[in-house]
Formats: C-alpha cells, sequence, structure tokens
C-alpha cells in the first residue's frame, strides 16, 4: 500500500513562549492544522504524539493532553512516541504506518517540547538522558561536550574547521530571517561566529556558543491522509520513500566521526526513491550543533569524509547553491524544541514543495529531503517528499 500523504500542517513559533505546557502548545499547533487541511477533529482516527520530556515537566502521560486541549478527540486513539532529539520523526512513521496498514485514514501527528520552564543548568542533564550515561554521564557541558568532544576529534583527524563551523551558523542564521517561526531571527555573520568573545564564548571543546541549538519552546504538526483521500483534499506531499537506521548508543563502541547511521539511511532512502541528491530541490537536517550539519553533509554524500568544510567553503548548501540546506534556519535559527523538532522539519519541507513557504520559499522547488537524528547520530530518520497535488 502507498504511503499516506500530508495534507496540512500547523505551526507555533519557536523560543520562550508564554503558553505554559505541552497541553497548550499542542493546542496552538493542532487547531490551525485541521483548518489547514480543511478537516475536525471527527475526522482524525489517531493521534501520534511526540514529546521528549524526560524531567522538563512533571507532567507526563503527553499523548492523552491532546484531548484536554480539545475534548472532541477524547475517545480518538492517541498513543505518545519517544526517540530523543528525533522523537517527532518516530511519531510521524508511527502515523504513517497506522494509515499504510488500513487501521485508519486520516492521522494526526503533534510534536512539542517545553524546555524553558526549567533551569538552564538543568536542561543539560535532562538531555544527557539521551547519551549512554553509564559512561556519558560526567561529561562537562552536558550534550554540548558530547558534540564538542565529536568536534575536537574531528579536528584532530581532518584540522581545524573552526571558520567552517562557523559559515555554517552564519548561513543559518541568514536564512532564519525569513522564518516567521524562527527563535532567533537574527543575521550573525561568519566573522562574529567565528570569533570567541564575551556574547559568543566556547561553550565545549571547539564549540562556540554559535555553533550550539537553542534551548526553546514549541510545537508543530501534520494531518495525514491515506492516497486516495488525500488526492481529494486541497493539497498533497507525497512521501517518495523514507527509512530509518541506527547505530550503536555509547561513542567507546564505534566511530562516532563516520555518522554512519545517518549514511545507512539516507543511501536506503535515496535508493527507495530512485533519486539522487542532484534531484532534491533543498534539504532540511539536523543541526543541532554545527559539526552534526558538517558531518551530514559526509554522511549524505555531498563530500568525502573530511571534506565536509568545502561544501560550506564552494557554498553548495547555501540559497543559492546546489543543494541548499536549512532554507528554515535549521535549529541553529529556528530552534529545536526536541519533540517539535522532527515533525517542524518535515512541516517546513512541504511548505516548499506546496510553495506556501512565504519568505522562505525557494522558486520552483519540487523534491525536498528530511534528515532528523536521535542522539549522536543514533537514530536517524530520512524524507524524501514530494508535491502530488
Amino acid at each position: 500500500m502507498a504511503d499516506p500523504m500530508i495534507v496540512g500542517w500547523g505551526h507555533t513559533v519557536f523560543g520562550k513562549s508564554e503558553l505554559e505546557d505541552t497541553e497548550a502548545l499542542m493546542a496552538a499547533a493542532v487547531g490551525p492544522a485541521l483548518d489547514h487541511a480543511g478537516i475536525g477533529a471527527e475526522d482524525v482516527d489517531g493521534i501520534f504524539v511526540g514529546v521528549f520530556n524526560n524531567g522538563f515537566s512533571r507532567q507526563d502521560f503527553q499523548a492523552a493532553l491532546v484531548a484536554m486541549g480539545d475534548e472532541a478527540f477524547a475517545h480518538t486513539p492517541a498513543t505518545r512516541y519517544e526517540n530523543a532529539c528525533a522523537t517527532g520523526s518516530a511519531a510521524l512513521f508511527g502515523a504513517m504506518d497506522f494509515i499504510a496498514s488500513g487501521r485508519g485514514r486520516i492521522a494526526l501527528v503533534v510534536g512539542a517540547e517545553k524546555m524553558t520552564g526549567v533551569p538552564t543548568a538543568e536542561v543539560g542533564d535532562i538531555l544527557l538522558g539521551a547519551s549512554y550515561r553509564r559512561e556519558e554521564a560526567e561529561v562537562e557541558a552536558g550534550f554540548a561536550g558530547l558534540f564538542g568532544q565529536i568536534a575536537a576529534g574531528y579536528f584532530q583527524r581532518h584540522g581545524d574547521q573552526s571558520e567552517a563551523l562557523a559559515m555554517i551558523a552564519a548561513k543559518n542564521h541568514a536564512n532564519g530571517m525569513a522564518n516567521p517561526y524562527a527563535h532567533m531571527r537574527k543575521d550573525l555573520g561568519t566573522a562574529f561566529c567565528n570569533t570567541v568573545s564575551e556574547k559568543n564564548p566556547r561553550v565545549a571543546g571547539p564549540l562556540r556558543r554559535s555553533d550550539c541549538s537553542l534551548i526553546s519552546d514549541g510545537a508543530a504538526a501534520l494531518v495525514l491522509a491515506d492516497a486516495e483521500t488525500a488526492m481529494g483534499m486541497r493539497r498533497a506531499i507525497a512521501f517518495r520513500s523514507r527509512a530509518q537506521a541506527s547505530d550503536i548508543m555509547a561513542l567507546s563502541r564505534r566511530d562516532v566521526l563516520e555518522f554512519r547511521g545517518a549514511r545507512l539511511a539516507w543511501g536506503q532512502a535515496l535508493e527507495a526513491a530512485g533519486v539522487t541528491l542532484d534531484d532534491l530541490s533543498l534539504v532540511e537536517s539536523h543541526d543541532c550543533f554545527t559539526i552534526a550539519e558538517m558531518l551530514e553533509y559526509e554522511a549524505m554524500g555531498l563530500a568525502a569524509p573530511g571534506q565536509g568544510h568545502r561544501v560550506i567553503r564552494d557554498g553548495v548548501t547555501a540559497r543559492g547553491g546546489r543543494l541548499p540546506v536549512n532554507l528554515s534556519g535549521g535549529l541553529k535559527s529556528k530552534g529545536h524544541p526536541i519533540g517539535a523538532t522532527g515533525v517542524s522539519m518535515h512541516v517546513i519541507a512541504a511548505m516548499q514543495l506546496a510553495g506556501e513557504a512565504g519568505e522562505m520559499q525557494l522558486p520552483g522547488a519540487t523534491m525536498a529531503g528530511v534528515f532528523n537524528m536521535g542522539g549522536a547520530a543514533v537514530a536517524n530518520y530520512v524524507s524524501i517528499l514530494e508535491r502530488a497535488r
């Protein structure tokens, strides 16, 4: 059976939200998503919720909170998914399997996180839940410390690429200026990002503050429908293919610079779609840290190992380049509310393909790639999207 299609979406502004919890954030994204799809709550056969939590909130059982925001969902089956920073994509793929199996015709996917309600020092420890605590719990600076180690290892093997990382940060912040949902709509420039200063201090290893994604609140929602139903609706964004690949959690048991799980997921998705990177108009990729985006260039096949810096230096991933990456501003500018991220990335890609991306719009976009990962490339999801209607 054909994969279901995206027929509508909703997206809150990311950042420090006045909405007090995930219940309110999800409600703020769900209503607009239903309206955008032209359906009511009574049309939804299943709800798929992505929230990481792990200590951001004492309230759990997050799947039930969608009905708390709209009692019309009181008797609609709802399930919560968690897969670290790929939580949103896990919920999306679960919803797609639900429809593809014939169990439902229309599904609602919503991802959310309220991260700013706890002290910043606690955020780092909560996020370390996505690492292998038995070996990595004492890493200084939390998850930033893990990626600081990855960046240091990359520099040791391939030379200091601090300037290339700064160029990635600057690119994404410049792109984020056009994104009304972005947490930080500020063009920082390469010089600022490449200079250690009071406003841009080192955070971990060679990583500076400008190399790290933002602590954000936010929610995003997608409405999916089976192919037959979708083709009778206002819009339909199809999945040309999708793939998921995992890798060993503990950094000590693999060469993390390889991003092998990401490489496998990209290879599987491109092969299943019958396309190459040259067929893609754009990619939304998981830049939790700038070193991650550079490693993802290599994993997707834009560069050989150790040559990712050439991609950004040659302008390949710039807005006007061969393959624009993170026209939304990425996690770097848009923000990274954990459970919302994978859903948001698919929303942004769908907006581009539907011609509904506003100032972010890339003229003539026909096919998009999405890469969302959990942990240090442990859970890896790739989608290849194209417009069907």
